[in-house]
């Protein structure tokens, strides 16, 4: 899905997927959805395939988030055969081309800001980092996560705080360059609220979802407890989950339902690009 939009785009970057060393290239049926997807992006995207130790992914006891525990984004910092990486999550969709931040002025790390935490709290989050590999950051960060990896701590995850995040901003908190998140860290949540301020940044623009979206270079899914877009929704709580319309929400005379509109969009456009490929 990534690879498929950067190569529309026109992306010319050398493009790497990290993927759990349990699963193979071999389809061994129509259904081997997995498999599948991997030779794809290897064969029509050029996509280099690194497969990567499973105990790096599992979740931890408890946990709602399958993925809360994850350091395998840490592992771009270890890629030193290439001067800088831009790391994505994988539920997003990318609307333009990143290219550019391959030039930013020298840093470890560049990442949005959890713009939804903010003003009471400044966290950066993990959705899109910008790294420069470096075979010390690496070996800091690893360090810093073995103590979770091996049991001895409980890190301190939430649906909103996933672990990466925990040590990215215990590294570069007061340190990363912060990239704006108007274009470079917008969630499919925000077209569910209704006080926009946070986003925005100010109390005095007009909200225009539109707008938005044509400003954004990607957007996140993320709308807990709603499933990821390629888990199909349970319909009750969708019902629920669903932006409200601005002017008589949940009547017959309901209006102003761009926001509805404009998410409903971004899950069904995924899942219909998800079939096809």
């Amino acid at each position: 899905m990534v690879f498929e939009a950067l190569d529309r785009l026109g992306s010319r970057a050398e493009r790497i997927l990290f993927y759990p060393e349990d699963w193979d290239l071999e389809i061994s049926d129509t259904n081997d959805r997995d498999s599948q997807l991997l030779v794809l992006a290897r064969d029509a995207y050029k996509v280099q395939l690194v497969p990567i130790d499973v105990q790096m992914v599992r979740s931890g006891t408890g946990s709602k988030e399958p993925w809360d525990k994850s350091i395998s984004k840490l592992l771009a910092f270890g890629e030193t055969q290439y001067e800088r990486i831009i790391h994505l999550d994988s539920d997003i969709t990318v609307l333009q081309s990143m290219d550019e931040l391959f030039f930013l002025p020298a840093t470890p790390a560049a990442m949005p800001r959890a713009y939804w935490n903010l003003p009471e709290n400044r966290q950066l989050s993990s959705m899109l980092i910008v790294v420069q590999p470096s075979f010390r950051e690496y070996s800091a960060l690893m360090t810093a996560a073995k103590p979770a990896m091996y049991g001895q701590v409980e890190p301190n995850t939430t649906v909103e705080h996933a672990y990466d995040m925990e040590l990215l901003n215990d590294r570069y908190r007061d340190s990363a360059l912060v990239l704006p998140h108007r274009r470079y860290g917008l969630v499919t949540g925000e077209f569910r609220k209704t006080d926009h301020t946070a986003f925005l940044g100010n109390e005095y623009e007009p909200w225009d979802p539109d707008k938005v979206l044509a400003e954004a270079k990607f957007v996140h899914f993320s709308d807990w407890p709603l499933p990821k877009p390629w888990v199909m929704w349970p319909q009750k709580l969708l019902a629920e989950m669903l932006p409200k319309c601005q002017n008589n929400p949940g009547t017959p005379q309901e209006s102003g339902c761009r926001d509805r509109e404009v998410w409903k969009n971004l899950y069904e456009n995924f899942r219909r690009r998800r079939k096809v490929q």
